[in-house]
């Protein structure tokens, strides 16, 4: 990273400490002006952090993966509904399947090894 990307991502985390420090020295104001002023923070040093070439890499990233996303094939409705029937079927067959497991083992320690009865 270069020293103006440096410098860019330093003035951004300052701008969002000032916003922090600023909600604590507000303390008296209202609520609303408390808030205001992280958000602010948060919103300065987004546009910082966005004119350095990391920012510029992350909005291209993020418009690639938009782009991504657009070609993806969606699967119809009746299909979504078809494998969610399908999943809930195997998790209950897996419950009632992890229930005669649990039941048989706690059989067979306490009632033939152990000689007790629940």
């Amino acid at each position: 990273m270069e020293v103006q990307d440096r410098i860019k991502v330093a003035a951004a985390l300052m701008l969002m400490v000032l916003g922090v420090v600023g909600y604590y020295v507000l303390a008296s104001s209202g609520s609303f002006v408390r808030v205001l002023s992280v958000l602010v923070g948060l919103v300065a040093a987004g546009g910082v952090v966005l004119t350095s070439t990391p920012g510029k890499g992350f909005v291209e990233f993020a418009k690639e993966s938009v782009a991504e996303a657009k070609k993806v094939v969606w699967p119809a409705r009746k299909e979504t509904v078809q494998l969610t029937m399908v999943v809930f079927g195997f998790v209950v067959v897996l419950a009632l399947f992890m229930w005669l497991v649990d039941g048989t083992i706690t059989w067979l320690f306490y009632d033939l090894l152990l000689g007790r009865s629940k």
